[in-house]
């Protein structure tokens, strides 16, 4: 287990230097001045030199690459453009709502799409098992900000059963800062109140984030089953006369589930990083609603801190998987 824990943390020193380099060579690449941004276009020539300088913008592009390194391995990511605020301040204020947002939507994704996936394999080519599979092919056909704004369209325009935008409502008390997440904090403090409305705000932004990988997440699981289900330790199980549905969960389930571990792990990484979109469309105040309206100022630093840590993000949920296997299949312990 330590090998592969170093080998992580080697590969996360790797991903810092690669994913910034990377960012940093990309926002110099793309026409605009932040130092211009920031003046506006009628700022004097004076101020805007003094912009300039003070952003470092003027320097040599190694030194300002250097300077950035130093900062990221200091724990500064530099002052966001727009907010005028640290960097790495606005990312730990917008995360958890993120945060919050991507466990619900991996929560949904991984309930109904393992379920889905072992009954439509167990079921396979009866009508259960067609319609499963044509739900999974529209969660990855449908775009989603499209499924989003059928979702408001229908759920909050028409029907009204949900809210369509936001973490909780206007009139409601926040509960108090611990975790940042409001369906937990709300229940530390014992308001069900603000508990019951902030997950109802959670609803339709989850199952549409979630429904994207709950498609993979189905016919992977439902391949996977389908492959323990013909092997012929299960064929002499039920022979035996064992129950069907207590083989499934108690054998083929959890044989099936060594090779999707790697696919929920990366669901869990795309959901982090996809977001953003859901984010914008129901106007939810995490960091993709963050960096979509920091791309508009040019606001460098935050769209390189954003970028970095959703990539260290991806290293840590693979030493995750990693560990996982080893919990799961002891061949891979020994």
């Amino acid at each position: 287990m330590w090998p592969i824990i170093r080998n992580r943390l080697i590969m996360l020193v790797f991903v810092v230097f690669g994913v910034s380099f990377i960012t940093f060579l990309m926002s110099n690449v793309i026409p605009g001045d932040p130092a211009r941004m920031i003046v506006g276009p009628r700022g004097d020539q004076a101020t805007y030199q003094r912009i300039r300088e003070q952003l470092g913008l003027n320097d040599p592009l190694y030194v300002q690459y250097v300077d950035y390194m130093k900062g990221i391995f200091t724990g500064d990511l530099g002052t966001s453009i727009r907010t005028q605020q640290p960097v790495l301040d606005d990312l730990i204020t917008y995360f958890p709502a993120t945060l919050e947002l991507v466990i619900y939507a991996f929560l949904f994704a991984i309930f109904f799409g393992v379920m889905i996936g072992v009954i439509t394999a167990v079921k396979n080519n009866t009508k259960w098992d067609y319609i499963g599979r044509f739900f999974s092919i529209t969660g990855v056909s449908l775009p989603v900000f499209l499924s989003g704004l059928i979702f408001i369209i229908i759920f909050y325009g028409k029907l009204g059963w949900f809210p369509g935008s936001g973490r909780i409502d206007l009139f409601m008390e926040l509960p108090p800062r611990i975790t940042g997440l409001y369906t937990v904090d709300s229940l530390l403090v014992g308001n069900f109140e603000a508990f019951k409305n902030s997950l109802w705000h959670l609803i339709m932004p989850s199952i549409i984030l979630g429904y994207v990988q709950l498609s993979t997440i189905v016919r992977q699981v439902r391949s996977s089953m389908l492959d323990v289900l013909n092997q012929e330790y299960i064929r002499t199980a039920k022979a035996n006369g064992l129950s069907e549905w207590f083989l499934i969960i108690r054998y083929a389930l959890r044989n099936a589930l060594i090779p999707v571990i790697t696919v929920v792990g990366v669901s869990f990484g795309m959901l982090l990083g996809g977001a953003v979109v859901t984010e914008m469309i129901f106007n939810w105040p995490g960091m993709g609603k963050y960096v979509v309206e920091s791309i508009g100022f040019l606001d460098f630093p935050a769209i390189m801190g954003f970028t970095l840590l959703i990539s260290v993000g991806y290293v840590i949920i693979n030493l995750i998987v990693d560990l996982l296997y080893i919990v799961l299949d002891p061949r891979v312990r020994e």
